[in-house]
């Protein structure tokens, strides 16, 4: 792991908002979206709406590719 936090744009309830993940996260995130058979903004949507208002979006969707790697 040699690169930083990358930023990138999601579109969460028709609204643009920018995130930063690592490049590892951005990958595993895109694969659980593609393995689920969804775009990344609604699997990114379902994680917003799910997350507790105190938890930054960038840590709920680490948490989620956490907990889905886990399950494996």
């Amino acid at each position: 792991m040699n690169d930083g936090p990358q930023k990138h744009s999601l579109t969460l309830k028709g609204h643009r908002t920018s995130v930063s993940l690592e490049p590892e996260f951005w990958a595993a995130f895109r694969e659980i979206a593609a393995a689920d058979g969804k775009p990344i903004n609604a699997l990114a949507s379902e994680i917003d709406a799910a997350r507790a208002p105190d938890v930054g979006l960038a840590s709920a969707i680490r948490v989620f590719v956490l907990s889905r790697f886990r399950e494996r």
